[in-house]
């Protein structure tokens, strides 16, 4: 059967859903990513009364704390983005995200008001999480099931460029306010980002309100009213019934990807500045610039993916993550500009993008529609909770278990991970000429017993 998309007349509703996965993925991840910039440099002071060691730990325990509200919120938003459709969901989630982000931008400091300036932080980051795990699989799936068979890794990864993007805009607007005095800019000058999150929402709204509800759907919805009799069940129920390989074998398969993410955009500029000797300024800019790359690097190998099949990108990233980590780090403890700038765009914009340019597609492809918001969203946000969630955590600790100053159990850690998503890949079927089914298949009926054969005669 055709992909609804395929027959689709109305190319300008396609752009639009573009548009608006990428814009409102962008500024989601605005605020997500203002937080993970904000742990490694501001809430270890502003938060946490403790050795400054001991607070970089505590600040960045609750960067994952955001990733454990993850999966809840990829169950919530999934069963009901099933059920009443992609777009009603998106909005829910973009109201949640700013509001969270703004009040960050108000609560009072541990100096101020003691423990519950970090009890407040941590609510408030539960809230984004929780946001954040319906938001990535309800605006990949509104682009890419506008999209047609031919350019579905491309219309997937848009929402995998909203993050760098969205890094980007976090990390130009606190650059200039990270110039300024520390007193000020521990005092409030870090807070005016968070609160310029008020703005980006009523932009995302603006453009999530012109797309319609995607062509899969629609098509899935009048496929369920032919199916007289046929009861309906809870998509999550469904996905660990009907799916169960295709969620473990996404969750591992993404392990290496996610993990690449945060350590780039956290741990390895927190390293950069408090081990090998980097200017946060200068850190934060050549973060910026690798950013921008990055943007382009993922719908690049998404197209890439969309001509050759994903697996062969995929794992070419994931080599390239095992053969590159411990250059990475050597270039950092460099301390020259240049081999920083060198070694971030060997992270993301390689190594991260060629598997995370097609991984979206590689997660959708794997279920069919009735129950494909909610099977992507936990299988995504399950791998990020395990890899990208804990992965600046575990990073920190090993750097300290070494002394402070080896990467390499933090390098060993990534390898291993990257061992584990490489053995998924190899194992998951390729998918990219796939036709996606609108409904799961009804599980099969046990067979009938039939009567002994009657003895022969004689």
């Amino acid at each position: 059967m055709a992909h609804p998309a395929d027959n689709s007349a109305d190319p300008k509703m396609r752009r639009r859903a573009l548009w608006s996965s990428y814009l409102g993925s962008a500024i989601e991840y605005y605020d997500f990513l203002l937080y993970g910039i904000a742990a490694a440099l501001v809430f270890p002071t502003v938060f946490f009364s403790l050795d400054p060691k001991v607070a970089t730990l505590a600040s960045f325990a609750t960067l994952a704390v955001g990733y454990v509200a993850r999966p809840l919120g990829a169950i919530f938003f999934g069963h009901y983005g099933d059920r009443i459709g992609r777009k009603k969901m998106l909005m829910m989630t973009l109201y949640l995200m700013g509001a969270a982000s703004f009040l960050m931008g108000v609560l009072p400091s541990h100096a101020q008001v003691g423990i519950a300036a970090p009890l407040a932080l941590i609510a408030l980051r539960l809230v984004q999480g929780f946001a954040v795990g319906g938001e990535w699989a309800g605006a990949t799936l509104l682009s890419m099931e506008h999209a047609g068979k031919r350019s579905r890794g491309f219309a997937a990864s848009i929402v995998g460029s909203g993050a760098p993007t969205g890094a980007v805009m976090a990390t130009l607007v606190l650059m200039p306010f990270a110039a300024m005095d520390e007193a000020a800019f521990l005092s409030w000058g870090w807070r005016v980002p968070f609160l310029l999150s008020a703005l980006l929402v009523a932009l995302a709204v603006y453009m999530r309100r012109s797309v319609e509800e995607t062509p899969d759907f629609v098509a899935m919805m009048e496929a369920r009213k032919q199916e007289r009799g046929r009861k309906p069940q809870i998509p999550l129920l469904v996905v660990f019934r009907a799916y169960p390989r295709e969620l473990v074998n996404g969750v591992l398969g993404s392990l290496a990807c996610l993990a690449m993410t945060t350590l780039a955009a956290t741990f390895m500029v927190n390293y950069a500045i408090n081990v090998a000797g980097h200017a946060r300024s200068e850190a934060l800019g050549l973060l910026t610039i690798v950013n921008i790359l990055h943007i382009f690097t993922i719908p690049a190998f998404a197209i890439l993916s969309d001509r050759v099949g994903r697996r062969p990108v995929m794992l070419t990233g994931v080599i390239a993550g095992i053969v590159l980590i411990f250059p990475i780090f050597w270039l950092i403890d460099t301390g020259s500009p240049l081999a920083l700038l060198l070694a971030l765009a060997l992270a993301n914009p390689l190594i991260h993008a060629l598997m995370g340019g097609p991984i979206s597609a590689w997660m959708g492809e794997k279920f069919a529609a009735d129950i494909r918001y909610s099977g992507m969203a936990v299988t995504f946000q399950l791998g990020s909770t395990l890899s990208a969630g804990f992965a600046p955590l575990i990073a920190t600790w090993l750097l300290m278990s070494g002394g402070g100053s080896d990467p390499s159990g933090v390098a060993i850690f990534y390898i291993a991970l990257s061992v584990i998503s490489a053995i998924a890949i190899l194992r998951a079927p390729e998918s990219f000429r796939k036709t996606l089914d609108l409904t799961t298949p009804p599980r099969d009926a046990e067979p009938e017993q039939q009567p002994a054969p009657a003895p022969a005669a004689g």
